[in-house]
């Protein structure tokens, strides 16, 4: 059931969803019609849009983090697990999919729902919010995921995929799920898209529209092969958006998937532009094919102009910063580890990703990681050799030559970014304290070696900090270094420096390239406030949900109606004390968290009321753990220490414990500063320290 080159496979098919909503998303509007489109642009056959870094929008949003229900439901997805990540992993109001208001986006209106304890799938039912929010598009652009975990199984596949999109969608909603998904699954088996369409079809009730309108468009095509824009008038005369309510249903953009998987004829790069010049929903629609082709076709189909942009990198929007910041080939190896435990197949050796740790190993072909190049020296350039590696070609360096660096970007900015449509925010992936390690191997030609300078960017300073050089003369060097302690900072590049230390007579001539690096160990994250930024809406390094925060005079303030929270750090952060300076101004509720998962999971411990208490939360139902009777103050300056080492939680304030409880329920986590009532506190000195 699983095929020898899944993992290969996954990669591609996440790499064509991604390639296909960068290239639709900036045409996506009312603005771009069809006709525009094509008076404009007329044939695309490249992104219409240079990105510096293209930020994700709900498209790939949505299949992330619907799928950390495997993670966090241990295995197959219901409705209900699936309900909980919505609920988990979105600061209301804020990234992850469209928020356009309760009965007009149909995630928005499902969130809502949830949050007032209508559960999955009554949540997304036509019964609860009707046919046209029901049968709106979401159904089919968040489920790329469940057919890449369910190889050559399209009934599993198209199982997995309509209890996620129940939690939002009912009807032909549902039958887009389990047809893309079907599709993803089906493609992993054979080369024909006829058959993979076949595959999908069979996933489908007899009379439903959704079955018609795909009917419809094969018939045409078969009559018309090659005629595409013949199809699309089809489509426009006889299943167009005025036919059916709300701002993007399913069925019109349901005929553009199937126009673009037909017409393309299995090719990649033809299927993902003419979803796009059909207009309507052009990222969903390329994203969708182009998960399904990508599988069908394999990482080698996917072309240079539209791989490299992508860098293998994406930023998310959730509530974990850390998690926003995600490399495509290590994120491959995730999906491809839960494909084999759903199949009951052993998983091999290596292949899932150590959680909480970078390790970048280039199996992949010509996978970057996310790893940046950069110089002004003709003498350095990127190289794609033909062996694992991220690869520089040396022609001619010298010790005259400042050389080059290739780096990996462990935290983001709003400079790196050309919009925020969905406000993504950063935690770093990359502490003080732990360890770096780096192999590269060079192919030398001739001429002397080079030496590798490994370093650490600061953020707010750009002051880099190098490790001890290494001279690589050819063969294979292991290069690591301890990231400093720095003084509030962030880093924001972790890499290496190389020039060449030949002579003008004899300049290098070679290949060198990088083959791992990881970072690992303890770390340590120490947030001074007075160098903090408030950057797409939030002040880094933290993700704020609900409430209003803001950082001035040295503090973060946080003011809140009834609740108001602040998250960073590792989100599998394990054993840890967390230490801050707290000053509640006003308000029953002042606390800090450890291990909190998402909005709806962790350990607090601080001020409630007359009491100091050390409580759960899981899924809006709050548990306390211990509690003690404290007489604290308004505007008084706390010192707050918070541990979870084991099972063990405990809680000192001004140095003195006071509360201590037992309990395993949460086994790693995030850092939280909260208030769970109306109120203002100020928070300074945070320290957040693996232990």
């Amino acid at each position: 059931m699983i095929p020898g080159d899944y993992l290969s496979k996954v990669y591609a098919g996440f790499l064509g969803m991604n390639i296909g909503i960068r290239l639709g998303a900036p045409v996506e509007s009312g603005f771009w019609t069809y006709e525009r489109l094509r008076d404009v642009y007329g044939d695309i056959r490249g992104y219409v849009r240079d990105y510096k870094h293209f930020a994700a929008d709900d498209d790939t949003n949505g299949p992330v983090f619907f799928a950390r229900a495997l993670e966090d439901g241990g295995g197959e997805p219901t409705a209900q697990t699936v309900a909980e990540t919505w609920l988990n992993y979105a600061r209301e109001g804020v990234g992850l999919y469209w928020w356009g208001g309760f009965g007009v986006s149909t995630e928005h209106t499902a969130y809502l729902n949830l949050k007032r304890g209508i559960p999955a799938p009554q949540s997304g039912s036509i019964a609860q919010n009707g046919k046209t929010i029901a049968e709106q598009i979401g159904g089919q652009i968040f489920i790329d995921t469940w057919g890449l975990v369910a190889p050559n199984d399209p009934a599993r596949a198209a199982r997995y995929a309509r209890a996620a999109a129940s939690v939002g969608h009912d009807g032909e909603g549902l039958n887009g799920a389990a047809f893309i998904a079907g599709c993803i699954s089906a493609a992993f088996g054979t080369d024909d898209i006829n058959a993979v369409m076949d595959e999908g079809m069979k996933l489908l009730p007899s009379g439903s529209l959704y079955r018609k309108v795909v009917d419809a468009v094969r018939t045409h095509h078969a009559a018309h092969p090659a005629d595409w824009r013949s199809c699309y008038e089809l489509l426009r005369r006889d299943w167009g958006y005025d036919r059916y309510g709300g701002g993007c249903h399913i069925i019109p953009n349901a005929g553009v998937c199937a126009l673009a998987l037909c017409y393309g004829r299995g090719d990649f790069a033809r299927t993902v532009e003419i979803a796009v010049m059909c207009g309507w929903d052009t990222d969903c629609n390329a994203g969708n094919v182009g998960t399904i082709v990508g599988v069908m076709n394999g990482i080698q189909a996917l072309p240079a102009r539209y791989r490299d942009p992508i860098n293998d990198e994406v930023v998310l929007s959730g509530i974990s910063g850390y998690l926003n910041i995600l490399d495509i080939p290590t994120y491959a190896r995730s999906l491809a580890a839960w494909g084999y435990r759903l199949a009951n197949e052993p998983v091999p050796d290596g292949l899932a990703p150590v959680d909480g740790e970078i390790d970048f190993d280039f199996r992949l072909p010509a996978s970057t990681h996310g790893m940046i190049f950069e110089s002004n020296e003709p003498q350095y350039s990127k190289h794609a050799a033909a062996s694992p590696g991220f690869g520089v070609l040396v022609d001619r360096g010298t010790r005259a030559n400042r050389g080059c660096k290739l780096y990996y970007k462990p935290f983001w900015r709003r400079e790196d970014f050309d919009d925020e449509r969905y406000m993504p925010v950063f935690s770093p992936t990359a502490y003080a304290g732990q360890t770096v390690e780096m192999r590269l191997e060079y192919d030398r030609i001739q001429g002397d070696g080079l030496l590798v300078t490994p370093y650490a960017r600061e953020t707010y300073s750009g002051r880099e900090y190098p490790g001890e050089s290494v001279l690589v003369s050819g063969g294979a060097e292991t290069i690591t270094m301890t990231l400093p302690q720095i003084d509030g900072g962030l880093f924001d590049e972790i890499g290496v420096r190389i020039v060449s230390t030949a002579q003008p007579k004899l300049a290098s001539c070679g290949v060198a390239r990088l083959v791992r690096l990881r970072i690992f160990g303890k770390g340590r994250l120490a947030v001074d406030f007075a160098k903090a930024k408030r950057e797409f809406a939030s002040v880094l390094p933290f993700a704020h949900n609900h409430g209003a925060w803001r950082a001035e005079d040295g503090r973060l303030q946080g003011l809140a109606l009834d609740h108001a929270e602040s998250v960073t750090g590792n989100y599998y952060t394990k054993d840890a004390l967390l230490a801050c300076r707290l000053t509640p101004e006003n308000g029953t509720s002042h606390l800090v968290g450890l291990r909190v998962q998402g909005a709806q999971r962790g350990y607090y411990a601080g001020f409630s009321g007359g009491e100091v208490v050390i409580r759960m939360r899981m899924y809006g139902k709050e548990t306390t753990l211990a509690r003690a009777a404290y007489a604290w103050e308004h505007g008084k300056t706390y010192a707050f220490a918070m541990r979870a080492q084991g099972e063990t939680i405990s809680f000192a304030v001004d140095g003195r414990e006071l509360l201590r409880a037992d309990d395993g329920t949460l086994a790693y986590g995030m850092a939280a500063l909260a208030l769970y009532d109306m109120g203002r506190c100020l928070f300074d000195n945070f320290i957040l320290e693996d232990l």
